[in-house]
């Protein structure tokens, strides 16, 4: 069965960072392109970074933009989310996403989230 678990969230300082990882099963991971999305409290959910496959080309929200990279482990099925410069703006409740095509459809796959909260 498909499983996404994200780690690594927690408390930090403004200007501070977090490495945040997401570990894959049940699908075949280095075929699917992978997103991290995160929601704010009382705000919707929004896509913050995408990593492709095949090729691993990348894209941000503009929110992120040379603050955050994503980049995946194919031998290792993970998915990192590196965020630097971190503002009281990215807290929020961050997760992992899959979309995996089946029977000519897709489905979204979700991990249970992990909080992050800047605040000095």
């Amino acid at each position: 069965q498909v499983q996404l678990v994200e780690s690594g969230g927690g408390l930090v300082q403004p200007g501070g960072s977090l490495r945040l990882s997401c570990l894959a099963s049940g699908f075949a991971f280095s075929m699917t392109s992978m997103r991290w999305y995160r929601q704010p409290p009382g705000k919707e959910r929004e896509s913050v970074a995408v990593i492709r496959a095949p090729g691993d080309s990348t894209d941000y929200a503009d929110s992120v933009k040379g603050r955050f990279t994503i980049s995946r482990d194919n031998r290792k099925n993970i998915l990192c989310l590196q965020m630097n410069s971190l503002e009281p703006e990215d807290t929020a409740v961050y997760y992992c996403n899959a979309q995996i095509w089946r029977n000519g459809a897709p489905l979204d796959y979700w991990g249970r989230g992990t909080q992050v909260t800047v605040s000095s």
